[in-house]
């Protein structure tokens, strides 16, 4: 039987992935076909799976251009064929997102669909700037617009006259007419005004200013799209409730260069503290290529003493490969367990596996050292479990302490060439104020793909931090230096270095 499609009209919101709804997620998450509007951030995106076709994202076409029966026609034949399509729409889809059009048009042509709402950008961005747009003193009455080239299809006179709040979505070139036309309507020339920008971590903005003095605002501040206006009382109260730009990080725009699957929390962490965060992953990981040495070593548990395991996705990698031969953690053996710094060791914890070596550095010479304050290893035989082509430091470490090393290799990386959420794109288009490297090879995989003194030179703002020296070296090598190391080297040392450059800044 042939399996049957589903369109899924889905509000993107305004840009900021935290504002999505839980069903949009959801929905999101299990598409097969992703039809992108215009303005849909990558960190959305982002959150549909990787095997996922994306339309009008990265270097896809967009569909803003095209009629909603254009659009309809795309999204129908991919349900035809017996996909779940998600068409994302900034906002929400049914105010001003172009949404009931398509609704329309695939309603007539019999394919099923399901629209999830979504948040508006006319009520995130003002509610981010501080601007309150229901308020008992100022204002129990909204008035939404959208901007339009065409004035005459506006009543401004009605909208002038209006009580309590307007926000007229509009791009900023027809600020200055709109403000001309509700003037000539009458409307008070010291009427509070503001303009706002997306309601993005770190790209978020409001100017302030009153209906005669706002065109001249935008012109000197020279506003890009998109943009909204802001008019009425409630624009006085931004001194006291303007949350969002008191964050931290805000105003940094950040990329973070780890695998998909591992960007999630430091993107995470950074997202609350207020930056603008870039997921442009350098690397992912494939199966190693000589797997019959771990399948050797699978065999030979038990002959181990110790069991080393230097990331969290070696350990991953490593589970993933025993549980396929064995279905009890007692088959693991009596080895102990070392990992390398605390978020190894917390993936190992969620084993429910003791871990009685933490080395904090990940530099050879000190889990060495750490080891060799543990017990003598002297003609111990020890299993390192971690990465193929890694750096030779710890082995020969361990062996010159007269350990028996065995190095096998669970995952290898390779480099990441896909840019299916156009965040690659928009780092070569406008920069960033920070990349974060985890590693020596997601160095030099980005410089390989980016060209990292170059891209420097394009963005002088463009500055680099490392998780620890392993890394700081790999940047050495490339004749760039780091702006500040994380201490500890763990993703939280990550953070903290962040927020001390911000603060210093």
């Amino acid at each position: 039987m042939k399996p049957k499609g589903m369109v899924y009209l889905v509000g993107a919101g305004p840009g900021e992935v935290g504002m999505l709804t839980l069903r949009a997620a959801e929905v999101l998450a299990r598409a097969e076909v992703v039809v992108a509007g215009e303005g849909v951030s990558p960190e959305v995106l982002a959150l549909a799976p990787p095997t996922a076709e994306f339309i009008g994202a990265g270097s896809g076409g967009s569909p803003a251009a095209q009629s909603p029966e254009e659009v309809g026609r795309l999204l129908a034949a991919s349900a035809r064929a017996g996909k779940r399509v998600v068409r994302l729409i900034g906002g929400d889809p049914y105010l001003f997102g172009g949404g009931g059009e398509e609704a329309e048009w695939l309603a007539g042509a019999r394919v099923p669909f399901e629209v999830v709402p979504g948040v508006s950008a006319l009520v995130a961005g003002p509610n981010c700037a501080g601007f309150p747009l229901a308020h008992r003193q100022w204002a129990s009455q909204i008035t939404l617009l959208a901007g339009t080239e065409a004035p005459a299809a506006v009543d401004w006179a009605q909208v002038a006259r209006a009580p309590g709040t307007r926000v007229i979505a509009l791009a900023p070139e027809r600020i200055g007419p709109t403000v001309e036309l509700l003037a000539a309507q009458g409307m008070a020339p010291e009427t509070p005004v503001a303009v706002v920008g997306p309601a993005l971590r770190g790209r978020h903005h409001a100017w302030q200013g009153t209906l005669a003095t706002i065109a001249g605002v935008v012109a000197r501040e020279e506003i890009r799209p998109p943009a909204m206006l802001v008019i009425g009382g409630v624009v006085q109260l931004r001194a006291r409730l303007n949350w969002f730009e008191r964050r931290p990080l805000f105003g940094q725009r950040i990329a973070i260069t780890r695998a998909r699957a591992q960007a999630g929390e430091l993107a995470r962490q950074l997202r609350e503290l207020g930056a603008e965060v870039l997921e442009v992953p350098t690397l992912r990981f494939e199966a190693p290529s000589r797997r019959q040495d771990l399948v050797d070593a699978l065999l030979e548990l038990n002959a181990y003493d110790w069991l080393v395991f230097t990331s969290p996705n070696g350990v991953t990698r490593f589970f993933e490969y025993f549980f396929r031969r064995f279905h009890d953690l007692r088959d693991l053996g009596g080895a102990r367990l070392a990992a390398v710094g605390p978020g190894t060791a917390s993936k190992l914890r969620e084993l429910h596996l003791q871990v009685d070596l933490v080395p904090d550095e990940a530099l050879g010479v000190e889990v060495a050292r750490a080891f060799s304050q543990f017990e003598s290893v002297e003609n111990l035989k020890i299993c390192l479990l971690r990465a193929e082509a890694a750096n030779r430091d710890l082995p020969e470490a361990l062996t010159a302490l007269g350990a028996i090393v065995d190095d096998v290799a669970c995952y290898q990386t390779v480099p990441e060439t896909e840019d299916a959420t156009g965040a690659a794109a928009s780092l070569r288009e406008r920069g960033a104020d920070w990349v974060v490297f985890t590693s020596g090879s997601t160095v030099r995989n980005f410089h390989a793909r980016f060209d990292l003194p170059a891209l420097q030179r394009q963005f002088p703002q463009l500055k680099a931090a490392v998780i620890g020296p392993e890394t700081a070296r790999a940047l050495a090598a490339l004749g760039v230096a780091p702006a500040c190391e994380a201490r500890p080297h763990t993703l939280e040392g990550l953070v903290k270095v962040l927020l001390a450059a911000a603060a210093a800044k």
